[in-house]
């Protein structure tokens, strides 16, 4: 299944008991189909707060329930028995064993930074307002250092890489501007294998201070080689992260 969400209602994607999650509501609303209980995998989880354009999730089904659920009548199903804030644009079948998670090459990231002296009103939900401006030209600089395969370490949460591997690949960082009903915003594009917890928000945290001109591009460079959490920068706000789009 191929779907998208607003970030802002849910504790994240990952289910958790008594807490409104986006695998809670997929998985509630397939065991009413299905009349059985379902476990997702999505191709990537997404914290609190943080929203998804094109998240795909898989689940193992039968040949029966399998046809069962082709066609526009499942799409149309899945979106009633949802929360509002999550629409499933389809649902296809692929071959047995196939996981959204594990069969993932690239997954991509946009995160969205609102600047100037007035906050920003349509955009507020969906980007970081930092007053002020940017040097996007030395962001630019210090993005570069993120490409390649690196230890990120010191762009995770600290817990989260406890006895866990932190080397992962990063294929772009990229800074484009774009104006999204009629406000400006600076767009940061990441695009990698796999990536760790909360690590593009750390990304783009870090990229911000030196935007602001708090710490030089080459600041990068060396946080990545500390493998320390506390020799990065701040974690970015979940409201303007996005989920783009996963490809296999």
């Amino acid at each position: 299944m191929s779907l998208g969400y607003r970030g802002q209602a849910f504790r994240g994607f990952a289910r958790q008991p008594g807490q409104p999650t986006v695998q809670g509501e997929l998985e509630h609303a397939l065991s009413l189909m299905l009349r059985r209980s379902v476990e997702v995998v999505c191709a990537g989880r997404t914290d609190a707060g943080v929203h998804a354009r094109n998240q795909v999730v898989s689940v193992d089904v039968t040949a029966a329930e399998a046809q069962a659920l082709a066609g526009r009548r499942t799409v149309r199903s899945l979106n009633a028995l949802t929360h509002d804030d999550i629409v499933v644009h389809a649902v296809q079948r692929r071959s047995p064993g196939f996981s959204a998670r594990f069969d993932a090459v690239e997954r991509e990231y946009r995160y969205r930074i609102c600047t100037g002296d007035a906050p920003p009103l349509f955009m507020r939900d969906f980007s970081w307002f930092v007053s002020g401006s940017l040097d996007v030209g030395a962001m630019r600089e210090a993005a570069a250092c993120f490409i390649g395969e690196h230890d990120y370490k010191s762009f995770c949460k600290a817990v989260s890489a406890i006895d866990k591997p932190t080397c992962r690949y990063v294929s772009e960082v990229s800074l484009f501007e774009e104006v999204e009903m009629g406000e400006r915003v600076t767009v940061v594009r990441v695009v990698g294998n796999a990536f760790l917890h909360s690590m593009v928000r750390t990304m783009v945290g870090s990229l911000v201070m030196v935007g602001k001109g708090q710490r030089d591009p080459g600041w990068i460079a060396r946080a990545l080689e500390a493998r320390d959490r506390t020799a990065a920068g701040e974690c970015a706000p979940a409201r303007g992260l996005v989920f783009w789009d996963v490809r296999y």
